[in-house]
């Protein structure tokens, strides 16, 4: 592969033709320059007659469970739910089940979506005996136990303007590829308010915090243009083997989760369009952000890479704009530079050492240096003379009989290199 590779727009149709033309982006990294080429579809790639032959080849294997966790979702539940069972149950049998998971809702969620046509099962209901751990993670796991499927897909339930092709664009995928274990969708997100739309304005979280901390510390995961996207799709063997956080870093740690499992050729993503929703306010997106910060640390120390070294840290951060044809990938470096003498403010700078003096090596440190940059004088210690450290009276050499033998720093290994598998990238 060459160093400075050329990326086409991620997407292949099932006959294996790309969907945009050639763009030169020297700043993807060759592995998911590749990924972007062959794991990466639209919706339309995929038609429902080629999706059925396949559910009926896969047999049990093929089953399909849609589940929209839902807390006061009174206004857009329904109509989620009676696009998916109308086109994608009634017309087309691709979806086997259809469950609304009520976290609690205090409006008319519950009655909303089961006039609709969903199976409504409240939280409390699902283990009982688990105290709850009110979080939109620990409703997906408990509706692992509520739904049968072998394929489950996790759609929000705030969605406005839904369209069917969330769900089987998804789902898709698993059924043809039995080597895919998760899909996540990808989409516009538009802000919208007081009458003004910004048409990429949406994903301030992503954008914000999760695509930084993605591509400095899994840059193998900087092709996904919507990593904390709600609707994704992944076989049940997958999802009953990852940890799942109770709140709303969920997305995040599933999916550094599942990259370390099975692998980034295991993922995928697929373009089903725009993404209408309701915006959060700023505090909420506060709230939010410090999850999913944690979730990232958190997998962080679990790997022994809280403290990233330079070369596990990459300064490039990989967004994504719509282009006429698509998403295209445009790396921007990060700017980061370490102070000139390579030390944090504040932090004292490790010794150095020092002129020999009478056949003896000493340690010393640089002068400490006030806000003007000249050196602050000495401490006055009591028991010792005032003044520079140059003018007290040095000890004098040891003599050599007096040496002990030569000491030679003890080289130390990083935790993670140490250990087998210990970086992911």
């Amino acid at each position: 592969m060459p160093s400075n590779p050329t990326v086409r727009h991620p997407r292949r149709t099932e006959t294996g033709s790309e969907i945009l033309a050639d763009q030169p982006e020297p700043g993807v990294l060759p592995e998911v320059a590749d990924w972007l080429r062959r794991r990466s579809w639209t919706a339309a790639d995929r038609p429902l007659d080629l999706l059925l032959a396949a559910k009926r080849a896969a047999g049990p294997a093929g089953t399909v469970s849609v589940v929209l966790p839902a807390l006061d979702e009174e206004p857009t539940v329904g109509e989620i739910v009676a696009a998916i069972r109308t086109e994608l149950m009634e017309r087309v049998p691709l979806v086997d089940e259809l469950l609304v998971i009520d976290s609690g809702s205090v409006d008319g969620t519950a009655a909303a979506a089961s006039a609709a046509g969903a199976r409504v099962v409240h939280r409390d209901a699902i283990l009982p005996r688990l105290p709850a751990a009110p979080g939109k993670g620990e409703v997906l796991w408990r509706a692992l136990l509520a739904s049968s499927g072998a394929i489950v897909c996790y759609v929000d339930a705030d969605l406005r303007e839904f369209d069917p092709a969330f769900v089987s664009g998804i789902v898709g995928p698993l059924l043809t590829d039995p080597a895919l274990h998760l899909v996540k969708a990808m989409y516009d997100r538009p802000f919208e308010a007081d009458g003004a739309i910004v048409p990429a304005g949406g994903g301030r979280v992503t954008e914000l915090v999760a695509r930084p901390l993605l591509n400095l510390h899994w840059p193998q995961l900087a092709g996904f243009v919507q990593p904390l996207g709600g609707e994704y799709a992944a076989r049940r063997s997958l999802l009953e083997r990852l940890p799942f956080p109770t709140g709303y870093g969920v997305e995040l740690g599933l999916l550094v989760d599942a990259l370390e499992l099975v692998g980034l050729d295991a993922l995928a993503q697929v373009d089903v369009g725009v993404r209408h929703h309701r915006h959060q306010d700023g505090q909420a997106l506060g709230r939010m952000a410090a999850t999913i910060y944690r979730t990232a640390l958190e997998r962080l120390d679990r790997a022994h890479r809280l403290k990233a070294d330079a070369d596990l840290v990459r300064p490039l951060l990989t967004q994504y704009t719509r282009a006429a044809a698509g998403f295209a990938p445009a790396p921007t470096p990060s700017r980061h530079r370490a102070p000139p003498d390579g030390h944090r403010p504040g932090v004292p700078p490790p010794l150095t050492r020092g002129p020999r003096g009478g056949g003896r090596g000493h340690l010393v440190r640089p002068p400490r240096r006030g806000p003007t940059g000249r050196p602050r004088p000495a401490r006055e210690v009591p028991g010792r003379p005032p003044g520079p450290a140059a003018l007290r009276r040095p000890r004098p050499p040891l003599r050599p009989a007096e040496r002990g033998p030569e000491r030679r720093p003890t080289p130390t290994v990083h935790p993670a290199r140490a250990a087998p598998g210990g970086l992911v990238r």
